[in-house]
């Protein structure tokens, strides 16, 4: 674990800088800076790109991680690496002139609700593949086993370039249209920038020979199209769908909410960058020990961590949500049931490499596909009933039933699960400060408040942590900050 943990704190402590940037300018700027409806349609764009991401990629950063380390010789790496490079291309140029000849039926079905959308539906496509190619050249340097940059990159870079945007915009440099047009800028530039240092981790040098599992490899990119991307179309979905059947200013709403409790998912994001590679070795020299290590490992530490991340925003998140609009505050019962399945997601360790680098991944791929479905058909229910919350409770209901159906497909296969005995521990852990701290309230200004709370809640929580000594590697982590 040596390797996972320190690359692991450097993306976590990188993931929550942008997570802090990301929150100053969701949470403050937009809400003040642009009018609910453009900021319901910023979401909307991106969003939607970040749907169509998967397909626009073809699934290759995800075949990169699977296959790079089953390639022993350089030539064979660079012909490999130049099929990735390509196939994206394949389907990004077909599906852009599909869109270009029926563009106006794509343009009548998305505006029905709102209109505003009509003139920057070009702009998600061209979004969607330069988020593909970013994660292309991501996992390009993820398997040199240099994840920091692109973390950086991914989490840092645009959000300081969107806060940058959003000042303009405020001392009227610029006008809200330019802003979308920038913040598209934003991540071209962001692109070209992962390519250029992807580049100068290993040299691309384009060679064509043929590679003898390519039917392998092209099965695993069109299969994994969905599976690996499940986790991100899930969230992203909801608001498409919001703004489909309710007005566009309600993704905003459902934006800070969910912007909010996805920062209990940032452990897992984080630990999942140097994981991904590694277990993919392990599966492919069948090493089944240490991947059992690992998977246990994974799991504990991401609960525990994010454990205390979950506390310190549901035990504070009534004082937070009077720093922002009223408007925004019915977005509460959304934080709170988006934060238990983030939850959920980390108690799960890195099982979904396990998943999408194992033989089986056309498994995961039925299962993803349902979750999608599932997710689907429970928004056209909720949102119209229950408009943002009803997505929230969409969202909770898939993401816990696709949870438990890959924690028991895992143990099936490889017959390993997640828990230990100090996996109880910790939730009982969660559960008892959960209980001794939600009703305990100042009456100071709400960020003192904030603070103190969180001051009680995390040192009673590591406390009993390092007491009980439920992760070792925590353990250690801690001994070393308190020695510094």
């Amino acid at each position: 674990m040596g390797i996972v943990l320190e690359q692991s704190i450097k993306n976590t402590f990188t993931t929550y800088v942008g997570f802090v940037i990301g929150g100053i300018n969701v949470l403050f700027l937009f809400t003040n800076f642009v009018n609910d409806d453009y900021f319901g349609l910023i979401q909307y764009i991106f969003s939607t790109a970040a749907i169509m991401m998967p397909l626009m990629a073809f699934g290759v950063h995800n075949t990169i991680i699977k296959f790079y380390s089953s390639f022993k010789t350089r030539q064979l790496q660079n012909s490999f690496l130049t099929l990735m490079l390509i196939l994206p291309l394949c389907i990004a140029i077909p599906v852009g002139f599909l869109g270009y000849l029926s563009f106006e039926s794509i343009s009548f079905w998305l505006t029905q609700e709102n209109s505003i959308i009509q003139d920057y539906i070009w702009l998600i496509f061209l979004s969607a593949i330069l988020f593909a190619y970013f994660e292309v050249f991501y996992a390009w340097s993820k398997v040199q086993m240099h994840s920091v940059f692109g973390n950086f990159m991914k989490e840092i870079f645009h959000r300081i370039s969107t806060t940058i945007l959003l000042f303009c915009l405020y001392l009227e440099f610029i006008n809200v249209n330019q802003l979308i047009y920038n913040l598209v800028g934003v991540y071209a530039l962001r692109m070209v920038i992962m390519a250029l240092y992807a580049f100068s981790l290993k040299v691309p040098i384009l060679r064509f020979n043929r590679i003898a599992n390519i039917r392998d490899i092209l099965k695993y990119s069109a299969l994994i199209i969905i599976a690996g991307s499940v986790a991100n179309i899930i969230l992203e979905i909801d608001k498409f769908m919001i703004g489909h059947y309710i007005q566009i200013e309600n993704v905003a709403y459902y934006a800070v909410a969910i912007y909010i409790a996805s920062v209990i998912g940032v452990p897992a994001r984080a630990m999942h960058q140097i994981t991904s590679p590694i277990t993919a070795k392990l599966l492919n020299d069948n090493d089944k020990g240490e991947l059992k290590i690992l998977y246990q490992k994974s799991s504990l530490s991401l609960f525990i961590i994010s454990g205390l991340i979950f506390l310190l925003i549901v035990l504070n998140i009534s004082e937070l949500y009077h720093l922002i609009p009223e408007k925004f505050r019915e977005g509460m019962i959304v934080v709170f049931l988006i934060g238990i399945a983030k939850l959920s997601d980390n108690l799960l360790g890195n099982n979904n490499a396990i998943l999408f680098n194992s033989d089986y991944y056309r498994m995961v791929l039925l299962l993803g596909f349902g979750l999608v479905v599932l997710t689907i058909a429970l928004n056209i229910v909720f949102i119209p009933k229950y408009g943002v919350v009803g997505a929230a409770y969409a969202t909770f209901i898939a993401v816990m039933i696709y949870n438990i159906a890959k924690i028991l497909f895992v143990n099936f296969l490889f017959k390993i699960i997640p828990f230990t005995s100090n996996t109880l521990k910790a939730l009982v852990l969660i559960v008892v400060c959960f209980v001794i701290f939600y009703y305990w309230n100042f009456t100071f200004n709400p960020v003192v408040n904030i603070v103190l709370k969180s001051i009680l809640v995390t040192s009673f929580y590591v406390f009993i942590a390092h007491y009980l000594r439920l992760s070792e590697d925590i353990s250690i982590l801690i001994k070393k900050i308190l020695k510094r």
